[in-house]
């Protein structure tokens, strides 16, 4: 086997994953593993066929600057390809991209602009319009334009197709997709229509999406918002096409990552938030099936660019797709309870060293002093400004010396209006269980718990 002199040799031929351990009714349930590619995702593909027919096309010359709108993966497969054949990129993204895309897009050297998610296009401030209004501002910039490039349906015409056609052996009854851009769908239908055309597509499509309302009665209804990045739009590609598709699931952010979440524990992949719309379909269809089928859909992307969300329990809790025991008092507006482990907190003979570190490493500003499960002492920044500016060898000195002893506390039973006030005077909320802690409650997390009714 020949070895590679670039991971853009590497791109594409993944490989095919039939699910075992999940209901599939009647069904044999197939996952192609496109988080297997160098960039970890299915867009890793259409980046290089619409860079390349740019280059073939003169529209790309050595050095040049590319220019895309994009809301998840194809940007990082841009910023892979654009880095190694040496282009400049500048991408134009939706607020909502979780921050491991935005790190990964920058640690490769690309300049990344973000603006607001919730607009619409036509709006100045919309994504697409924005990068289509910067390409023409930036004298040599290319509009790559992932959403009307027909380079895009074409990467997975000549590859995805032929590949998932070859492992499954000719025998295929369903492919299970999402529409983002389109050209995973376009290009798919146009190999099966020649080689299978019996081979259905079913559409999943995030709730608040305007596709499966447009494909069961041919309208373009109002978009509603979602979570799940990558699939999902406010209006109709152009390179979708939807003659070949037979039914289409509307799955909620909930049941997108609840499944997701699910693939790894139950199969050990992990994927992103638009793989789990796609299974959740996948499984709904399996399921409704009176005779078996051979079935295919795919982990689009890894997981490792969610950590901080779909996978981070309190994230999901926060965002109302987690439940957890309600108490009827403080415990409720608790987002990291002591006794489940998750509070971060120090002991009285931890340096002020070790106090900084856990601030910075979970991003907070004050912590509470323990002893076992007693609170002794609280310690924000300002304490440790005050520690250590005289002599940085302060760092050196225990949390107990530079702590504020004088702690308000408010025990579990304690009414909103105590809560408030402790609020008034600029104390973060430190609730007991008699002389037990339980966990803070901040301003932040009072907003949270209201922001969640109204879901």
């Amino acid at each position: 086997m020949a070895i590679p002199h670039s991971v853009i040799e590497m791109i594409g031929n993944t490989p095919m994953l039939e699910l075992t351990q999940f209901d599939t009714g009647p069904c044999r349930l197939f996952v192609k593993l496109e988080n297997q590619n160098p960039g970890g995702s299915i867009k890793d593909r259409v980046a290089l066929s619409m860079i390349e027919q740019a280059e073939r096309d003169g529209k790309l010359q050595p050095g040049g600057t590319i220019i895309e709108a994009t809301a998840g993966n194809t940007g990082l497969g841009l910023a892979l390809v654009a880095a190694l054949k040496g282009y400049k990129l500048l991408l134009v993204v939706p607020d909502k991209m979780s921050r491991e895309k935005i790190f990964h897009l920058r640690a490769l050297g690309v300049e990344v602009l973000l603006t607001r998610s919730d607009v619409g296009k036509g709006h100045p401030a919309y994504y697409q319009d924005y990068a289509k209004r910067l390409a023409g501002e930036i004298p040599g910039a290319f509009y790559i334009d992932q959403f009307n490039n027909p380079a895009n349906p074409a990467a997975h015409t000549t590859t995805t197709a032929p590949e998932l056609w070859r492992q499954m052996e000719h025998d295929v009854d369903a492919i299970v997709v999402g529409v983002g851009s389109g050209g995973t769908l376009g290009g798919l239908s146009r190999y099966f229509a020649d080689v299978s055309p019996q081979t259905e597509f079913v559409l999943a499509d995030p709730a608040g999406s305007i596709l499966a309302d447009y494909l069961d009665n041919g309208h373009i209804g109002e978009a509603g918002s979602w979570l799940v990045e990558g699939i999902g739009e406010d209006f109709v590609p152009p390179l979708s096409d939807f003659d070949q598709v037979r039914n289409a699931y509307r799955i909620g952010d909930a049941e997108a990552f609840t499944t997701a979440r699910d693939l790894l524990r139950k199969e050990g992949v992990l994927a992103g938030s638009s793989t789990g719309t796609l299974l959740a379909a996948a499984l709904r269809y399996c399921r409704a099936q009176t005779e078996p089928k051979r079935v295919v859909t795919f982990v689009c992307d890894s997981g490792n660019k969610y950590l901080s969300k779909m996978y981070n329990d309190h994230w999901m809790l926060e965002q109302g797709l987690l439940s957890k025991p309600q108490h009827g008092d403080l415990r409720d507006l608790i987002a990291y309870r002591h006794d489940e482990g998750a509070a971060v907190s120090a002991a009285p003979d931890d340096t002020l060293a070790i106090v900084h570190a856990r601030m910075r490493l979970y991003d907070i500003s004050q912590l509470p002093v323990l002893e076992g499960d007693r609170v002794v002492g609280l310690i924000d920044e300002w304490d440790l400004l005050n520690a250590v500016q005289a002599d940085a060898a302060h760092f050196s000195l225990p949390a107990g010396s530079a702590m504020t002893k004088q702690v308000h506390t408010l025990q579990k039973e304690a009414g909103y209006d105590e809560l408030q006030a402790t609020f008034n005077h600029g104390h973060v909320a430190v609730v007991l269980d008699g002389e037990r802690f339980l966990g803070l409650i901040t301003r932040t997390d009072v907003l949270n718990a209201w922001r969640q009714k109204l879901r």
